[in-house]
């Protein structure tokens, strides 16, 4: 088919429609009415042979070929918009703007404090909101509403850009007077009292259920196929958190080694090596197509790109 008899205005809609999942929603977002976007629906449909939105349980579902299409037509939009944007420089010294971070614990603790004190020399007026992941959705990121997401992600949506700010290996903290310090192999591990924190993701959070140990994540999975399993008595959604367990409580704490050596200068703390092995894990940063041609986004993807080089 000739693009040139294609009304590129379609592309905006379906872009829309997919991120909404509803034609009243994408007909609201866009300010027309619902029977002009129910319109704009029949004709995409005649355009990509294909009905691209079906009625389901869950409400209006993209087909195959919709999915495959989102991220192809959100990545030419925004290469479009982006285009017809007046240019304009990012001056990070006398900036004000806020910059809006999802970010987990763990990386609010290993890399934002670096990133807050960068901030303060070479951007003194620019504002850090930090979120955590219970906070905020995918949907807000995917908007813009959300400039970043800072975690530990097993999936992201097609759509977004990402790039791994560091791998991490795991590490054991206990108190420096625990018994098993002396001898700390496996069967010593196994027979100590635990504190899991947790991989937290997007979206509000929900129980722990201490049985179903496929849910339980890096550690648990790795004892698991070795068939083992440890006595976790805490389960926490805060490092510091399950570092100060570990010094009050004589527990033992196995968490990513960056967040680990945050104790690492405690003459109360030993950090020791797992023994057994677990594979690392990876730190990455998550942000929207819309914001990927951003000046002042750009610089401070590079800044945290940099830092995150410099720690590992």
């Amino acid at each position: 088919m000739n693009i040139a008899k294609i009304d590129l205005n379609l592309l905006v809609y379906l872009d829309v429609l997919l991120r909404e999942g509803s034609v009243t929603k994408a007909a609201n977002h866009l300010s027309i009415t619902q029977p002009a976007m129910s319109n704009g629906l029949k004709r995409l449909r005649d355009v990509f042979k294909d009905p691209l939105l079906v009625r389901t349980s869950d409400g209006m579902t993209p087909t195959k070929r919709a999915a495959e299409l989102q991220p192809i037509i959100r990545d030419v939009l925004s290469k479009l918009e982006s285009a017809i944007q007046p240019e304009t420089e990012f001056t990070p010294q006398t900036s004000t703007r806020t910059f809006r971070i999802m970010a987990s614990d763990y990386a609010e603790s290993t890399l934002l404090l670096e990133v807050i004190r960068r901030l303060s020399v070479f951007a003194p007026h620019i504002t850090l909101d930090l979120i955590t992941p219970s906070d905020v959705t995918f949907h807000d990121v995917e908007q813009g509403r959300v400039d970043m997401a800072i975690n530990r992600f097993e999936e992201l949506p097609l759509s977004f850009h990402q790039k791994v700010i560091w791998y991490d290996s795991f590490s054991c903290v206990v108190k420096s007077d625990n018994p098993i310090v002396k001898q700390f192999d496996l069967n010593n591990y196994l027979g100590s009292r635990h504190i899991w924190v947790s991989k937290t993701g997007f979206g509000v959070g929900v129980g722990i259920d201490p049985t179903e140990v496929q849910k339980l994540g890096w550690v648990d999975a790795e004892l698991t196929k070795i068939g083992k399993k440890r006595d976790i008595c805490v389960f926490t959604r805060h490092y510091h958190v399950a570092l100060q367990l570990a010094k009050a409580q004589s527990l033992v704490a196995t968490l990513p080694s960056k967040a680990a050596n945050l104790y690492k200068n405690d003459p109360e703390m030993v950090i020791l090596p797992p023994p057994f092995d677990i594979p690392p894990i990876a730190l990455k940063m998550a942000w929207s197509a819309l914001l990927q041609h951003d000046a002042g986004h750009i610089w401070l993807r590079r800044l945290i790109t940099d830092i995150g080089a410099e720690l590992s």
